[in-house]
């Protein structure tokens, strides 16, 4: 089952309000994601974990951005610091092999706690004039090392039984301006992104779950940021070939203009699936869901589809794996 509402909230804080569960359970929406704010230890995410989807009645996907390095929302003592991914990409003695470790230790961690989809990895390139926001959560600065490493995370997260969440489609490494403030353009040509950028996104594009870009490609559509361009999606859809479930980046950032409900409308009539709302404000999550519409009978088959990748973990020696990482990084400091 996939929930009514085309959409994904947070909440406000380490348990589940009674106004929020009301809310959650008349909108049913696709399903939840947590941050920092959310989390305390084990036992209180377990519980808040429990909740959110017992407020709808099904086992409803709960995403994290726990990338490893700054984007990392369950944090030491209880769960392991990372590096940065671009950082362990250029030092582990094996990088696919490292990352496919770390994406199935990250998701032993998640799956303990109730949370069984990663927004990672990000597929997008490290370049020249990528903004410091992203470049060292990116894993290569070229198309080829970043498609096999990727791929690499991704495997490892779905053999732990967490599906991963690929972003930014169709590519955020030109951007040079941090979105979450301000929208960037970027000017390179479409057979320039054809050739770079978009080409990871190209060879991942059977994963089952992608977060557009909030950033103008002045080449296909001059005025509109990804998230609220036809011309964009209809890209990402036809020429990289995504067919899975996707999701706005967070609709409250910055790159983005106009009211929350004006923003969310945009990115649906683009041709977005899901919208993404983080900030657990109870008001704005009523402005997203007023704005967002029911999931269409498309949108609901590509959500079964992604809902179909969540699997058990297959069984594995974790103490066995932790000690294979160890090695390794041998020489690289603070990975675990």
């Amino acid at each position: 089952m996939t929930g009514r509402l085309a959409a994904i909230f947070g909440c406000a804080g380490q348990v589940l309000l009674p106004e929020e569960r009301d809310f959650f359970r008349a909108a049913d929406p696709f399903g939840f994601i947590l941050f920092a704010r959310n989390v305390d230890n084990p036992a209180q995410l377990r519980r808040l974990t429990a909740e959110l989807r017992e407020a709808v009645g099904r086992d409803a996907p709960i995403l994290v951005d726990q990338e490893g390095g700054r984007v990392q929302r369950l944090r030491a003592p209880h769960w392991r610091e990372w590096v940065p991914p671009l950082e362990m990409a250029e030092t582990a003695r094996d990088p696919a092999r490292a990352l496919w470790l770390r994406g199935r230790l990250i998701a032993h961690e998640l799956r303990g706690v109730g949370i069984d989809a990663n927004c990672a990895p990000c597929a997008d390139i490290a370049g020249p004039v990528t903004h410091p926001f992203l470049r060292n959560r990116c894993v290569g600065t070229d198309a080829e090392t970043v498609t096999r490493l990727s791929r690499a995370l991704a495997d490892g997260l779905m053999a732990g039984g967490v599906f991963p969440v690929v972003k930014h489609l169709p590519g955020h490494g030109r951007a040079n301006a941090d979105t979450h403030h301000d929208l960037p353009t970027v000017t390179a040509t479409r057979a320039e992104l054809t050739q770079t950028d978009f080409a990871p996104f190209r060879a991942l594009n059977d994963l089952p779950m992608a977060m557009t870009a909030h950033i103008i490609f002045a080449a296909i559509d001059p005025e509109h940021p990804a998230t609220q361009s036809p011309a964009m999606i209809r890209l990402i859809r036809d020429e990289i070939g995504f067919t899975g479930l996707l999701m706005t980046d967070d609709l409250n950032m910055q790159a983005l203009s106009g009211d929350l409900a004006t923003r969310t409308a945009a990115a649906m009539r683009a041709g977005c699936d899901i919208a993404l709302h983080c900030k657990g404000d109870l008001a704005e999550m009523e402005a997203v869901a007023s704005a967002c519409g029911d999931q269409t009978p498309a949108i609901r088959a590509r959500a079964q589809a992604a809902l179909a990748t969540r699997r058990p973990p297959d069984p594995v020696d974790i103490t066995a794996l932790e000690a294979e990482l160890q090695a390794l990084m041998a020489g690289a400091e603070g990975h675990v």
